[in-house]
């Protein structure tokens, strides 16, 4: 009778070894594909950052490109009415550079 609670003790003993060493390696295999799922996380995460910058620099040139040509447009916008406003007097300002000229030429005559 000793001999075979000895036996039950020794076989339990196995049982429970044998459960703590399945444990352990499904504790293992958890943990790796825990630092799988958290690596793979971390990847999307810097890829999706990267599509986000991407984005948000295009966005940023686009905005820089229809400033620079509203800047262009106002630009040639006065230039041409300056020139039309330098057009008008023009023919005012030939002639008073004529008259005095004609008047320096008196003057030294």
């Amino acid at each position: 009778m000793k001999t075979e609670v000895l036996n039950d003790i020794k076989k339990t003993e196995a049982e429970y070894q044998s459960m703590i060493s399945a444990a352990q390696e499904e504790k293992k295999k958890r943990h790796s594909q825990a630092e799988l799922e958290a690596d793979n996380l971390i990847t999307k995460a810097q890829s999706n950052a990267e599509q986000y910058k991407k984005l948000k620099l295009e966005e940023a040139r686009h905005q820089a490109a229809l400033k620079h040509a509203e800047i262009l447009k106002n630009g040639n916008q006065r230039a041409a009415a300056l020139r039309e406003k330098g057009e008008k007097n023009l023919s005012k300002a030939v002639q008073l550079l004529v008259l005095r000229f004609k008047e320096q030429l008196h003057v030294q005559a």
